[in-house]
């Protein structure tokens, strides 16, 4: 891949590009396969296990993302745990992900009765604390106006340090419009890096570029200048044959949580 390829996710120096670049291949390549949903993990995050019955949220983690996971439909894991739209959670509470009191169904609420060797568990809250990710908290600071690049839910989170999930996978539908998220230059377009399929890469300004992968079509070409919400590629599909969207952000060459920066309506 050339230098001019390669340049745009890391910031100048030539000495340094080469070590970051092969960082970057190598979570790059974990990435295509994260795409399975979340890792069975709930204790690296300084919180301790999770009791039986329960999951701790970690950063990135959604609601519908961890009903998947279990196998659960996410409107009975949200009355287990009484929720309401929008179904905000919290890193570091507790989600409950087994039936109240054995039973089949939802009760409306999160139980009561704990063990005496269990310490009470927090309900998921929808009161105002920092969720798991503020929709748009970090846009007036990065001095860009986003937008969505895409329609369609998050079906995966960001999850900070994890490399096989430095963006989000938004739901899409094969074929459907892909868009820049703000103004800027594109400064990579083609399929050279390994796990993104056909990827598109537009900087934005000295600090921040957006990376749109598992694109069908790419429209936009490099050297391209590209408005917000301007057609820059038509999706695709990840290896399982679902139309996704893989999109990130990045500050300063670091994968940010995109969530941080995308408005709340679309």
């Amino acid at each position: 891949m050339s230098a001019r390829a390669a340049s745009p996710w890391l910031q100048p120096s030539a000495a340094g590009l080469i070590h970051r670049l092969a960082v970057l291949l190598i979570a790059v390549t974990l990435a295509g396969c994260g795409a399975g949903g979340l890792a069975p993990v709930d204790s690296r995050d300084g919180y301790g296990p999770a009791p039986p019955g329960y999951y701790r949220i970690r950063r990135g983690d959604t609601l519908s993302e961890i009903a998947e996971r279990r196998r659960v439909r996410m409107a009975t894991l949200a009355g287990w745990n009484n929720l309401r739209p929008p179904y905000a959670i919290y890193v570091g509470d507790l989600l409950r992900v087994k039936p109240p009191d054995g039973k089949s169904q939802p009760s409306g609420a999160v139980s009561s009765r704990r063990t005496a060797s269990q310490s009470p568990p927090r309900a998921v809250r929808t009161s105002a604390r920092t969720p798991a990710a503020v929709t748009g908290a970090d846009a007036a600071s990065s001095g860009i106006r986003w937008v969505w690049p895409a329609q369609g839910p998050v079906k995966q989170g960001f999850r900070d340090g994890d490399r096989t999930r430095q963006g989000v996978r938004i739901a899409v539908q094969e074929g459907a419009a892909v868009n820049a998220a703000a103004d800027g230059t594109v400064v990579y377009s083609g399929s050279g890096l390994k796990g993104y399929g056909n990827l598109i890469i537009v900087k934005h300004n000295a600090r921040y570029l957006s990376a749109y992968g598992f694109n069908r079509e790419l429209i936009a070409r490099e050297g391209d200048r590209v408005k917000r919400g301007e057609r820059v590629a038509v999706a695709g599909r990840s290896a399982n044959g679902e139309g996704l969207l893989h999109f990130e952000i990045r500050q300063n060459g670091v994968a940010v949580d995109p969530l941080r920066f995308l408005p709340s309506s679309r």
